[in-house]
Protein backbone atom coordinates (compact mmCIF):
# COMPACT_ATOMS: atom_id res chain seq x y z
CA UNK A 1 0.00 0.00 0.00
CA UNK A 2 1.51 3.31 -0.72
CA UNK A 3 2.36 5.69 2.06
CA UNK A 4 0.18 8.50 2.67
CA UNK A 5 2.28 11.89 1.79
CA UNK A 6 1.80 15.74 1.79
CA UNK A 7 -0.45 17.66 -1.00
CA UNK A 8 -2.46 13.84 -1.14
CA UNK A 9 -6.20 13.50 -1.06
CA UNK A 10 -7.84 10.70 0.76
CA UNK A 11 -11.18 9.93 2.13
CA UNK A 12 -11.95 10.67 5.78
CA UNK A 13 -14.72 8.60 7.11
CA UNK A 14 -17.02 11.25 9.44
CA UNK A 15 -18.50 9.47 12.58
CA UNK A 16 -22.22 10.72 11.88
CA UNK A 17 -23.94 11.80 15.18
CA UNK A 18 -25.12 9.36 18.07
CA UNK A 19 -28.58 9.69 17.37
CA UNK A 20 -28.44 8.65 13.83
CA UNK A 21 -29.86 12.04 11.97
CA UNK A 22 -26.45 11.85 10.50
CA UNK A 23 -24.68 8.78 9.01
CA UNK A 24 -20.97 8.05 9.21
CA UNK A 25 -20.07 9.47 5.17
CA UNK A 26 -16.68 9.37 3.20
CA UNK A 27 -15.83 13.34 2.83
CA UNK A 28 -12.76 14.41 0.98
CA UNK A 29 -9.28 15.59 2.80
CA UNK A 30 -5.79 16.41 1.73
CA UNK A 31 -2.96 14.94 3.61
CA UNK A 32 -0.94 18.20 5.42
CA UNK A 33 1.36 16.12 7.22
CA UNK A 34 2.12 12.07 7.47
CA UNK A 35 4.47 9.54 9.20
CA UNK A 36 4.82 6.38 11.55
CA UNK A 37 3.00 6.45 14.83
CA UNK A 38 5.92 5.93 16.89
CA UNK A 39 7.30 3.05 18.80
CA UNK A 40 4.42 1.84 20.76
CA UNK A 41 2.50 1.48 17.45
CA UNK A 42 2.40 -1.09 15.12
CA UNK A 43 4.64 -1.22 12.56
CA UNK A 44 2.38 -0.38 9.96
CA UNK A 45 0.24 1.36 11.41
CA UNK A 46 0.69 4.91 9.73
CA UNK A 47 -0.95 8.37 10.72
CA UNK A 48 -2.08 11.16 8.32
CA UNK A 49 -3.04 14.92 9.39
CA UNK A 50 -6.03 16.13 7.44
CA UNK A 51 -7.87 18.93 6.16
CA UNK A 52 -11.34 17.01 5.98
CA UNK A 53 -13.53 19.33 3.13
CA UNK A 54 -17.29 19.08 4.08
CA UNK A 55 -20.52 20.29 2.51
CA UNK A 56 -20.43 23.14 4.78
CA UNK A 57 -16.91 23.66 5.87
CA UNK A 58 -13.44 22.25 6.68
CA UNK A 59 -11.94 21.11 9.80
CA UNK A 60 -8.34 19.93 10.63
CA UNK A 61 -7.80 16.44 12.34
CA UNK A 62 -4.47 15.50 13.31
CA UNK A 63 -2.78 11.69 13.53
CA UNK A 64 -5.76 10.12 12.28
CA UNK A 65 -5.21 6.05 11.44
CA UNK A 66 -5.84 4.15 7.96
CA UNK A 67 -8.85 1.73 8.02
CA UNK A 68 -8.50 0.32 3.85
CA UNK A 69 -11.12 -2.38 5.49
CA UNK A 70 -13.97 -1.19 8.10
CA UNK A 71 -14.04 2.11 7.03
CA UNK A 72 -14.80 3.31 10.85
CA UNK A 73 -15.13 7.13 12.09
CA UNK A 74 -12.51 8.86 12.40
CA UNK A 75 -10.25 6.40 10.03
CA UNK A 76 -9.14 7.75 6.50
CA UNK A 77 -8.78 6.02 3.18
CA UNK A 78 -7.85 5.83 0.15
CA UNK A 79 -10.05 6.48 -2.70
CA UNK A 80 -11.97 3.63 -4.14
CA UNK A 81 -11.39 3.16 -7.92
CA UNK A 82 -14.43 3.75 -10.00
CA UNK A 83 -14.54 1.74 -13.46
Amino acid sequence: MTAPSVGRVVHYVSYGTPGGEYTSQCRAAIVTDAGPLGADAEPDQVFASLCVLNPTGMFFNTHVLQDEDGHVGGTWHWPERVE
